[in-house]
């Protein structure tokens, strides 16, 4: 099986699994921005980014703007990149959508990731400036793939396949009510019709009214709560205990997946999205995330931005 992750084979994570998993690591930094790539991996791919932001940034900063600061939270839950002060999230980059981390060799403040844009589905380059911990920050976010990913697998990522099978299923269970609905709409009618027929062509005082418990085939509807009521047999003349509901809140997993219950399958346990968030997760988590080193300052301009 290929790893989910690849990195340098001389680096060791940063931190304790449960400080990412159950908190999650605070790194402030200066957002030189994010540009779109071709390519959701590469070196070259994002030492072209890092060069076009930076001289934006050089630009800007010519003009009297500075580099706005930023507050990065790595955790398995995703990067969010918040305003320092007020705490507003201006991105929120979920681990499976980011495939590539860098660090600058030569200037160890530069570092950048790719992460696929949730809504466009384009591929951006994300490019920061640290206080000299790129590196530790780029392994950081390596670790939290990695533990994601292994979270992704015990919360049911191997079962995949069969939650796509439950939810094709459960639609179909919901076009058959659907449709059954529909018939009894149509028979409905057809009743209606039916008495009015008998009451223009029969004399007058010789109509006897059916009654409205059965249908035109004197036969009693199919009533699930009626059905249930007769069948269950009652003791001592006293009526059984009722059935327990279930909680209204219901438990979800780290990926916002309700656990798959056989005593309960209704509409809210598998959302009719479900297939795709799980083909876009596995999807991601196959890719894997890809760590490196590389050398982003090429040209003196670089290096005075």
């Amino acid at each position: 099986m290929n790893r989910a992750f690849s990195r340098k084979k001389d680096k060791t994570w940063m931190h304790t699994p449960e400080a990412l998993s159950k908190h999650f690591i605070p790194y402030n930094a200066k957002f030189l921005g994010s540009t779109e790539v071709e390519q959701p991996k590469g070196t070259e791919v994002v030492r072209d980014a890092v060069r076009k932001l930076k001289f934006a940034r050089h630009i800007k900063k010519s003009e009297g703007q500075k580099i706005p600061k930023v507050e990065l939270q790595i955790s398995i839950y995703g990067v969010k990149i918040l305003e320092p002060k007020t705490k507003e999230v201006q991105h929120n980059c979920q681990l499976h959508r980011i495939s590539f981390c860098a660090d600058d060799k030569t200037d160890k403040r530069i570092f950048t990731f790719i992460c696929k844009d949730s809504e466009s589905n384009k591929h951006l380059c994300y490019v920061f400036d640290s206080e000299k911990c790129a590196e530790e920050i780029t392994l950081t976010i390596g670790q939290a793939f990695d533990l994601a990913y292994r979270k992704f697998l015990e919360s049911g990522g191997k079962d995949v396949e069969t939650r796509k099978q439950i939810a094709g299923l459960q639609k179909r269970i919901q076009d058959l009510e659907t449709e059954n609905m529909e018939l009894k709409n149509k028979v409905h009618d057809l009743e209606n019709k039916l008495r009015i027929t008998q009451v223009s062509t029969s004399p007058a005082g010789s109509v006897t009214p059916k009654s409205p418990s059965t249908d035109i085939f004197d036969m009693i509807p199919f009533s699930p709560i009626s059905h249930q009521s007769s069948s269950i047999p009652t003791r001592n003349g006293t009526q059984p205990p009722p059935v327990p509901t279930r909680s209204a809140e219901t438990k979800r997993d780290l990926f916002g997946a309700e656990p798959f219950d056989p005593f309960n399958c209704g509409a809210g346990d598998f959302p009719p999205d479900i297939q795709s968030k799980l083909d876009e997760m596995q999807e991601g988590f196959k890719m894997g995330l890809t760590l490196e080193g590389t050398v982003f300052c090429l040209d003196p301009l670089d290096s005075r931005c």
